[in-house]
């Protein structure tokens, strides 16, 4: 009787967490004017209405640079930081890993209101990116140093001071050896904080300055005033990267 009950809770578990993405791919083929389900007929318009709007191009646009950036900074400060705690840090350990981890640890909310306040106490503000980038390096960087962090704890470190007494200069041993090793943890953990700063709301919704907007801010702002399938399009075509994304990162580094 569990194993039954187990299955049946488990498809219950797939409909609550996959029935609000269908919902949402669904809607964007409505061929009403009004974002409505189940659809008023099915339809392709509203995405080449997405296509040809330059305010949605543009913000996907600036939330890839940044979600790039912000990824690339990730993965060096958080596999120095999985190096320093894996192979050096010994009673500070546990908090560099509370350190690494805090920022996923803590709401969202309450990460951005604090870079606000320290971002208007130096008299940054908002109106340089400089904040909205910081915040979005926070929120990626707890998932590079726990990839990194596994792949790291699972190698043998002999192997890099093996390099080293052949005649391999540091940096040489972790160029072509170290490195290779930790790929896949490096690769899945650059995908995930990419789709993390793609996707976030709470740290652009508080930190964005004027001009250029993040995806999920200009869909916001566009379903205060419009309530049109083209929402739901752009919604789909976000969706779509990320499963692209994942589906990737599994096949490349899933065994890994």
């Amino acid at each position: 009787m569990a194993t039954p009950l187990l299955g049946l809770m488990r498809i219950l578990v797939y409909i609550f967490l996959l029935a609000p993405i269908a919902i949402v791919v669904l809607a964007s083929l409505n061929a009403g004017n009004f974002l409505t389900f189940p659809p008023q007929g099915l339809s392709l318009r509203w995405f080449w209405t997405f296509l040809q709007n330059d305010v949605f191009i543009n913000a996907i646009i600036y939330s890839a640079v940044l979600a790039a950036g912000a990824t690339a900074v990730s993965l060096v400060i958080g596999t120095m930081a999985a190096l320093y705690f894996v192979r050096h840090a010994a009673r500070e350990a546990e908090a560099v890993r509370v350190g690494m981890l805090l920022p996923l640890i803590l709401p969202e909310i309450l990460t951005a209101i604090a870079l606000l306040f320290f971002f208007y106490e130096i008299g940054i503000g908002t109106e340089h990116k400089i904040a909205l980038f910081t915040g979005h390096v926070l929120m990626t960087l707890p998932f590079v140093f726990l990839n990194v962090t596994t792949s790291l704890q699972g190698r043998d470190e002999s192997i890099e001071l093996a390099a080293r007494t052949l005649g391999a200069s540091r940096y040489t041993a972790f160029r072509r050896v170290t490195l290779p090793l930790i790929a896949p943890g490096l690769a899945t953990g650059g995908i995930f904080a990419f789709i993390i700063s793609f996707d976030t709301f709470g740290i652009s919704f508080i930190l964005k300055g004027a001009g250029s907007a993040p995806l999920p801010i200009q869909l916001y702002d566009y379903l205060r005033f419009n309530f049109t399938p083209e929402a739901a399009a752009v919604s789909t075509v976000s969706i779509l990267l990320t499963l692209m994304l994942v589906t990737l990162s599994d096949l490349l580094f899933g065994r890994e």
